[in-house]
């Protein structure tokens, strides 16, 4: 195949490895587009995303716009010449203008099994909804939220205790190898697109920081899947005596008691249904440590309720 002239779009540590793998393939990324520097971190120093540092490091022009909005934006993509445009969590919606640019179009790597969970959280929700089986899907992008017709699609089963950030890790690594053989796929005409089933169709809304506390009068399994669905970030949490205490892991157990309700010296909290035993803690601005350093330093007593 002749190469291609690409141009990528994509902003956090979950699109390098696509990124490398179109670097390292026979075809050209002429520029990354990736969101601007944001200001971060207890100094609010400035800080390039990881794709932008990426590009850099490997030679390749970055282009950081807000938004398409300014023609100057659209005439300078057109201006690129690309004939595909791949997207891997860029963090804008693109405008008409910019999907009919490429003579090719647009493809876009999304972490699930589409057409379920389409949206900004695919990763955490499909942890909390209970999914056994997760992947990704590279589909070419048309108007609606992740709404494109399918190029390819690849999965794998989840892990009784996969987490955000392993399973991010996990598909971030698949993506790299899907996306070269779906790109020559689908340009070569073998990989022909097919329109998503609708009826099927689930979302995945944002995380917002207010979803983040355990709510202990709802069964066991529900309260596991949130901690492993918000590790590492926002990180599920309750209280004791005031004091914020995020869980990093834990697992459900048999045995019952009044939701909250600390059952043994392990740290064993009642939950509506079963309950769940932490092993792993984070009090705030402290080091992670276990159950049993944590209770050391800070004693919860069977028979109190922690909310």
């Amino acid at each position: 195949m002749k190469p291609l002239r690409l141009i990528f779009m994509g902003t956090p540590e979950f699109a390098v490895p696509s990124l490398k793998a179109l670097v390292e393939s026979p075809h050209q990324v002429v520029t990354a587009y990736t969101q601007p520097p944001r200001k971060s971190g207890r100094g609010m120093k400035e800080s390039k995303s990881p794709v932008h540092r990426f590009a850099e490091d490997h030679g390749i022009p970055v282009l950081t716009p807000e938004n398409f909005k300014d023609k100057k934006d659209l005439e300078t993509f057109k201006a690129l010449g690309a004939e595909v445009a791949v997207v891997a969590a860029y963090g804008l919606i693109l405008p008409e203008a910019i999907l009919t640019a490429p003579s090719k179009g647009c493809l876009n790597i999304h972490a699930s099994l589409l057409p379920k969970f389409r949206g900004a959280a695919p990763i955490q929700r499909a942890i909390e909804a209970g999914e056994t089986v997760s992947g990704n899907t590279i589909m070419k992008i048309e108007k609606g939220l992740d709404a494109g017709a399918i190029i390819i699609q690849e999965q794998f089963t989840l892990k009784p205790d996969e987490t955000a950030g392993s399973l991010h890790d996990r598909l971030s690594d698949q993506a790299a190898g899907m996306i070269v053989p779906a790109l020559e796929g689908y340009v070569a005409g073998k990989l022909v697109p097919k329109p998503q089933d609708e009826t099927n169709t689930t979302y995945a809304p944002k995380v917002k920081k207010s979803e983040s506390r355990i709510n202990w009068n709802a069964p066991a399994i529900e309260v596991d899947r949130k901690v492993r669905a918000f590790c590492p970030y926002p990180g599920a949490w309750f209280q004791h005596r005031g004091k914020r205490i995020r869980i990093l892991k834990g697992h459900v157990v048999k045995a019952s008691g009044a939701p909250g309700e600390v059952l043994d010296k392990s740290l064993t909290v009642a939950c509506k249904t079963g309950a769940y035993r932490i092993e792993r803690v984070q009090r705030a601005g402290k080091k992670p440590m276990t159950a049993a350093e944590f209770l050391r330093g800070q004693p919860i007593a069977p028979g109190e309720i922690v909310d």
